[in-house]
């Protein structure tokens, strides 16, 4: 892949819709470099394809059907009663939908997940775009290790009051990961979502299908840094314990949604301690 026109047609569409947004071409070029593109040519196709833009020859890269947005899976309301807790709406943003929530994991939760994890940690990987192997880059400096659906009395706990939060079965989940970032590890900008146009992407579908939404939960507070940011819309969360992150990126029409794009800040003090669940279009196995 030596030249613009060597650009897969779902990248043009990708760029073209990002710059149309408004997005920052830094991290444009650093989610292009997390799919293994070359920062220097991620960078080129950026400036050629907007320029092309400018001078009205955007038709070679006319972007796909904008994403639509859909009816939100969490409830509506300031205070969210579930089975076993009540939990606060901290905020909502509705394109894209993301809301925040506090005290959905109560302190002693937290402790046990993060001493449950603490022994059997392992550096974390990426799938690779190209041959869907799991791999360690730079970009994902954290370590990390998951548990299995149902595996102990607390992930079952856990679970079902995801899936009652979420409007969605345990059975279409994957399992909880945990992750742990030392002060300087970060996860630079990245999807959560498979791209259809990757080769690398297919076994990983072919086990219950895209993945439509992520929660993030915080099981410490973080000293200085750590933040979960969206660079496209400007946004940043602080990791406070207890709380929990909720994403959508994927509709029922399977479009998915580059708004999403994220990252994890690096740790300038202390440690930063997350849980994290992956829902999937369908049944998950795998």
């Amino acid at each position: 892949m030596t030249t613009v026109d060597g650009v897969q047609p779902a990248w043009h569409d990708w760029i073209v819709t990002n710059l149309r947004r408004g997005c920052n071409r830094q991290s444009m070029i650093e989610s292009m470099v997390q799919a293994q593109f070359d920062a220097a040519f991620a960078s080129t196709c950026i400036e050629c394809i907007a320029k092309d833009m400018k001078n009205g020859a955007s038709s070679r890269f006319s972007p796909s059907e904008p994403y639509r947005y859909e009816a939100g899976r969490i409830a509506s309301g300031n205070i969210i009663a579930l089975s076993d807790i009540t939990v606060k709406v901290a905020f909502r943003l509705n394109r894209p939908d993301v809301v925040l929530l506090e005290g959905f994991m109560s302190n002693a939760e937290c402790d046990e997940l993060v001493a449950l994890s603490r022994q059997k940690l392992l550096p974390s990987t990426i799938v690779d775009p190209q041959s869907g192997d799991t791999k360690i880059i730079a970009a994902r400096s954290s370590e990390g290790t998951y548990f299995q659906r149902g595996e102990n009395e607390l992930v079952r706990r856990l679970e079902r009051r995801m899936s009652e939060l979420m409007n969605w079965p345990v059975e279409r989940g994957e399992g909880i990961q945990i992750l742990y970032y030392r002060v300087g590890a970060e996860y630079r900008p990245h999807f959560d979502y498979f791209p259809v146009q990757d080769p690398g992407s297919a076994p990983h579908l072919a086990k219950g299908g895209q993945r439509v939404a992520t929660l993030v939960m915080y099981l410490n507070d973080v000293a200085d840094g750590g933040g979960t940011f969206f660079p496209n819309i400007g946004l940043n969360v602080t990791p406070l314990c207890g709380s929990a992150l909720y994403f959508a990126y994927a509709n029922s029409m399977s479009q998915v949604d580059p708004a999403t794009l994220h990252g994890g800040s690096p740790v300038l003090a202390g440690e930063k301690w997350i849980a994290t669940k992956w829902l999937r279009q369908n049944q998950y196995g795998g």
